[in-house]
This record gives structure tokens, C-alpha cells and sequence, in this order.
């Protein structure tokens, strides 16, 4: 075995896959924090403006979300190529919850750009490049 590989693929693969898995992690303890209304209290008004109306059906796509990612996450770390469709349905979570936090962010409470950026944007960029990367590693028999 060479420096560059460990168990037959980059050893990127490895870094990237449980770092992905541990930032779906932080999504669920995200999603189970959120049913405690003490903690709920100590958040940010703009965070609870979110969670305080959320609908069922975006709290459904935020729980297929960050659950879906997280077995996305482990099935590409077992390198099995069902991972891709994980992660597309997981896609299609954020992407539901995200359409109850846009009309929140522009209707109820101003956000700041940087709550923009991390609430929004970022869960849908890293959704989005999980699909991407576990295609790249079936192309290169990383996963099968």
C-alpha cells in the first residue's frame, strides 16, 4: 500500500466522507435540539422565527435531509454506489425545508447575510456537492 491510498481508494475519500458524515451528524443533533423548547429559547430570534413556524412538511424535508445525508454518508463510507440516490433524496429534503426558511428569511424577520450563507445556502451547496462527489467516486470504482 502507497501513502496515497488506504483500502484501495485515496485517502481523501476517507477525510471527505467523514467529514460529511459528521456535518450530517451536527444536521440531526440540529433537528432533535430543535423539539426542546429550552433550547429552543437560548437561539437567535431569526433561528426561532424558522423554527416557531415551520410547517410539518418542512419539518418532514428537514428531517429527510440531514437523516438521508447522514445514511448517504455512512453508505459511501461502506463504498456502496446507493449512496448517490441517498443523497439525491436528501437533496430533495433540504431543498423543501429550505422553500418554508427562504419565505421566512424574506417575510418575517430580516436575516443577515451571514445567516443567509450558512441556514441556506450551505446546506444546499453541500447536499448537492455529496451527489456530485459520490458520482466522481463510482467513476473511478471507489464505490460499487
Amino acid at each position: 500500500m502507497n501513502d496515497k491510498s488506504v483500502g484501495g481508494v485515496h485517502w481523501s475519500f476517507w477525510l471527505i466522507g467523514i467529514i460529511a458524515l459528521l456535518w450530517n451528524v451536527g444536521g440531526a443533533i440540529n433537528y432533535v435540539m430543535q423539539t426542546n423548547l429550552e433550547f429552543v429559547a437560548t437561539l437567535p430570534e431569526t433561528h426561532r422565527a424558522i423554527i416557531d413556524s415551520r410547517p410539518a412538511w418542512a419539518t418532514g424535508g428537514f428531517a429527510i435531509g440531514v437523516f438521508g445525508g447522514g445514511l448517504g454518508c455512512l453508505l459511501l463510507l461502506f463504498r456502496k454506489s446507493i449512496a448517490i440516490y441517498v443523497f439525491i433524496v436528501a437533496l430533495l429534503g433540504v431543498l423543501v425545508t429550505m422553500i418554508h426558511t427562504i419565505n421566512v428569511a424574506s417575510s418575517i424577520i430580516e436575516f443577515s447575510l451571514a445567516e443567509i450563507i450558512v441556514m441556506i445556502l450551505l446546506p444546499i451547496i453541500v447536499a448537492a456537492l455529496l451527489i456530485w462527489y459520490t458520482t466522481l467516486t463510482k467513476r473511478k470504482s471507489w464505490i460499487s
